[in-house]
C-alpha cells in the first residue's frame, strides 16, 4: 500500500485490551455533546446535520449491557459528538490535532494542525477536563474537522464474562495529506507506529504486536485499497450509507474458538446467544467446509487469526478477502 495507518500500543496496566496495538480513540464524554459547540461550529455548519451525511438507524441489541455513556440529548447529533470524541481522544493519546481553521474550506485530503507551543499543558488540561478541548479549539481559532472523518464500521464488544466491560465502538477513517508528528503521553499509549496494513498483519503474525479481532479485521479490510486516494474516494462515495452495527458471538470448538459475525449461518440474533459464549462438540475444521454461509474470524491462537467471508456486504461497503494466515502458521 502507498499509505500507513497509525497504531498505538496501550499500557500493560490498561483495564481494557492491555498491551494491544489499537487505533487512537476513547470513551465519549458529556463535553463532546455540549451545546457550547454550536458557537464554535457556527462559521462552518450548524444543526441539524453540521454538513455531514448523518448515518441512519442501525441494528439494535437492547439486551446487551454496555458501558454507560452520557447520551447526546441536545442539538449536537450523535454523529457529531462521536467525531468530536474521536478527535479529542486522538489529541490526548498522540498529540495529533485534526482541526480546521475558522472560515477555511476543508481540503480534499485533511491536514493535521500544528500542535500548540504548550502542548503538554493543554493535553493535561483536556485529560483532566474534556471540556477544555473546546477551549483549545477557540484558542487556536479552529474547529474539529468533523468532515475529514468518514464512518467505517461499528462494533459492539462481545460477551466475555458477566460484568465485563463492553462498548459500542465506531471506527472512522481519516485520510491525511502527510504524516503528522506524534507526541505520546506515555500514560494511555506508550508506543506509536505508522505502518502499512500489510506490515501490521505481518508484525502480528510474527508476534511483534498484538491486535484484537476487530482491529485485525479492519486492517485486513483496508488491504482492499492499495492507494490512499482510492480509499478516500471509496469512503466519500458511501458516506451517506452508514454501516452495520456488529455484535460478535464467540463460539468455542474442541480445538479453538471463533467469532461469528452477522450473516454467518451459525449467527443467531437472540438474547440466549448474545449474552453468553457458545460451544460445540466439534473441531473447527468440521464446521468450516465448502458451500457454507460464512462470516467469521477463527482464533487459532493468540497470534493466528483467519477470516472467512462468503456473503455480500451491505450499505455499499466491502469485506476483507478470505485470509488463512502466513506460511509460518500453515
Amino acid at each position: 500500500e502507498d499509505y500507513e495507518v497509525l497504531l498505538l500500543q496501550r499500557t500493560q496496566s490498561s483495564s481494557f485490551l492491555p498491551g494491544a496495538h489499537v487505533f487512537p480513540g476513547g470513551v465519549l464524554e458529556a463535553a463532546d455533546c455540549s451545546t457550547d459547540w454550536l458557537a464554535v461550529f457556527q462559521p462552518h455548519h450548524g444543526p441539524p446535520s453540521f454538513g455531514l451525511a448523518l448515518s441512519g438507524p442501525r441494528e439494535n441489541y437492547p439486551e446487551v449491557a454496555l458501558a454507560p455513556w452520557p447520551g447526546c440529548r441536545s442539538l449536537i447529533p450523535d454523529d457529531v459528538a462521536f467525531r468530536i470524541c474521536a478527535i479529542r481522544e486522538t489529541f490526548e493519546e498522540s498529540g495529533i490535532l485534526l482541526l480546521l481553521r475558522n472560515g477555511a474550506k476543508a481540503p480534499h485530503l485533511a491536514r493535521a494542525h500544528a500542535p500548540p507551543a504548550d502542548l503538554a499543558a493543554w493535553r493535561a488540561r483536556v485529560k483532566e477536563d474534556p471540556g477544555q478541548f473546546l477551549q483549545l479549539c477557540q484558542r487556536l481559532g479552529c474547529v474539529p474537522n468533523l468532515w475529514a472523518l468518514q464512518e467505517w464500521s461499528n462494533w459492539l464488544t462481545p460477551f466475555v464474562r458477566k460484568g465485563g466491560r463492553r462498548f459500542d465502538t465506531r471506527f472512522y477513517v481519516c485520510c491525511l495529506q502527510s504524516k503528522p508528528q506524534t507526541f505520546l503521553d506515555m500514560l494511555e499509549a506508550i508506543k506509536c507506529e505508522w505502518i502499512t496494513p500489510t506490515g501490521a498483519i505481518k508484525k502480528f503474525a510474527y508476534e511483534e504486536i498484538w491486535l484484537a479481532p476487530p482491529q485485525f479485521y479492519e486492517i485486513r479490510r483496508l488491504k482492499n485499497f492499495a492507494s490512499l486516494l482510492d480509499l478516500h474516494k471509496f469512503c466519500l462515495d458511501r458516506s451517506s450509507e452508514g454501516c452495520e452495527r456488529w455484535l460478535p458471538i464467540t463460539l468455542l470448538t474442541l480445538d479453538g474458538a471463533m467469532q461469528l459475525l452477522p450473516g454467518d449461518e451459525l449467527y443467531h440474533e437472540d438474547k440466549e446467544f448474545l449474552e453468553k459464549n457458545l460451544s460445540i462438540n466439534k473441531k473447527t475444521e468440521e464446521i468450516m467446509g465448502k458451500n457454507r454461509t460464512l462470516h467469521r474470524i477463527v482464533l487459532h491462537s493468540r497470534y493466528h487469526y483467519s477470516i472467512h467471508v462468503t456473503i455480500q456486504p451491505k450499505y455499499k461497503h466491502i469485506y476483507p478477502e478470505n485470509f488463512l494466515g502466513f506460511k509460518n502458521h500453515l
